[in-house]
């Protein structure tokens, strides 16, 4: 800003007293005082605004940035998805064969003196009561 030193703010001093007077001379410096305050004011409001301004600026450049990012990782994600969706297609036309074999295979039954295996229903055993003679409380 402007710089002024205390030599010159002397020297308007004393033209400021030769040209109002002494009577006027309170109420002017009252008046000036007033009008540096509010150009203070207004300046400081109005780099307020430009600092404010550019940090909105900023904030929607790092959100371009973000979103510049965020649409690579996705295209690389579909990149991969789509590699991995072929991989699936081409292990699934060699599998398929090999399955369309099992189907056709005969299913071997147990023999009938083997042991079930699996079938839900326990083979009839002796030693255990049946689940209805078995006392509540105790079982």
């Amino acid at each position: 800003m402007i710089e002024i030193s205390f030599g010159k703010l002397l020297l308007l001093a004393v033209i400021a007293l030769i040209v109002l007077g002494p009577e006027k001379l309170p109420v002017a410096a009252r008046t000036a005082g007033t009008l540096l305050r509010r150009l203070r004011s207004g300046w400081d409001s109005v780099r307020a605004e430009v600092e404010r301004e550019l940090q909105v600026e900023e904030i929607r450049r790092a959100a371009r940035e973000a979103a510049a990012q965020a649409e690579a990782a996705q295209a690389r994600l579909n990149e991969v998805q789509s590699k991995v969706d072929e991989a699936a297609r081409q292990a699934g036309k060699v599998a398929a064969p090999d399955v369309s074999t099992l189907a056709d295979a005969p299913v071997a039954s147990p023999a009938p003196d083997e042991p079930a295996l699996m079938t839900g229903k326990p083979k009839d055993d002796p030693s255990t009561p049946p689940q209805d003679e078995v006392p509540r409380g105790q079982g």
